[in-house]
């Protein structure tokens, strides 16, 4: 069965163009559920609806979130599919088993005031400071994903034009304005500090990435998160604010001073229109919020 898993992950690298990230996920998923299999009496060519239902009993009682729950049980009937195609399965009824009903949750944001003291935190005299500086206005300003903006070659701005290019989920290209403020100290950072950061490389050998860590090599997804880690902490005792409540904070900014909803699904790279209107929900609560403050009879 392993080559057959392989069989499935490069057909989702080759035919779904599925990042590295979602095929390590979807590998995990997978081994997980055929783990479970080989420790009963079943083998994978019976899989059936039954054996799909008890993996779920199985992983609500390890204490999975529904979310994670969901996502696994998506990865599992997507390979069955795959084998049954391949005509190594029988059809099952894997449709039938329904996936655990979704918590509501809004994403988590920061009001303006918030992004603004988080942006300002950095120490700019100093060359990361600076470089922290710039990563955190060119995620706000463009509503980048964390692996977006890691992924960003120095050839990707254009700054005739105050554009980047970004690939985004399934290696989707986008191209994206950036505001004055970020394309200033991008514009810094690329002609003053990272030369200074690409010279403390072993190599002397210019990697072309855009942002670089202190010994002058790419900066990795990792190293943005604890970036931000770092900072968020001295500006804010809110729980759960990632990077990617920056993303968040800048659609729902967005919306807030009337930008059009199809605008943002297109500036965040949302295949769906139903994913962006989640922010539409947040606005109204912020406006909810306004109105208990602020009218007398409340």
């Amino acid at each position: 069965m392993d080559d057959w898993l392989e069989r499935f992950l490069a057909y989702l690298d080759v035919e779904r163009n599925a990042s590295p990230l979602t095929l390590q996920g979807y590998r995990n998923d997978i081994c997980q559920f055929l783990d479970l299999v080989n420790r009963g009496e079943s083998r994978i060519q019976e899989a059936d609806q039954y054996m799909l239902r008890y993996f779920l009993a199985w992983l609500k009682e390890r204490g999975y979130t529904r979310g994670t729950v969901a996502r696994k049980l998506s990865a599992t009937r997507s390979f069955l599919r795959f084998l049954h195609r391949e005509g190594c399965l029988q059809k099952g009824n894997w449709i039938c088993v329904s996936r655990p009903r979704q918590e509501k949750l809004l994403p988590r944001f920061l009001y303006y005031h918030e992004v603004t003291a988080l942006l300002e935190s950095p120490d700019c005299g100093a060359p990361l400071g600076y470089r922290d500086r710039t990563i955190m206005e060119l995620l706000y300003a463009c509503g980048l994903r964390v692996s977006e903006l890691a992924g960003m070659q120095v050839d990707s701005c254009r700054f005739a034009d105050r554009l980047v290019k970004v690939y985004g989920k399934g290696r989707k290209e986008r191209i994206l304005p950036v505001g004055r403020v970020a394309a200033g100290f991008l514009l810094e950072y690329l002609t003053r500090i990272r030369p200074l950061l690409l010279a403390a490389a072993k190599d002397e050998t210019d990697c072309g990435a855009l942002f670089l860590n202190s010994r002058g090599g790419a900066l990795s997804d990792r190293g943005v998160r604890l970036i931000f880690k770092k900072y968020i902490r001295r500006v804010s005792e809110k729980e759960g604010i990632t990077p990617h409540s920056l993303r968040h904070s800048f659609a729902t900014h967005l919306l807030e001073r009337g930008a059009d909803l199809r605008v943002v699904q297109e500036l965040l790279g949302h295949v769906s229109i139903s994913t962006t209107q989640v922010y539409t929900h947040i606005t109204r609560e912020h406006l909810r919020d306004i109105y208990r403050l602020a009218h007398p009879r409340k």
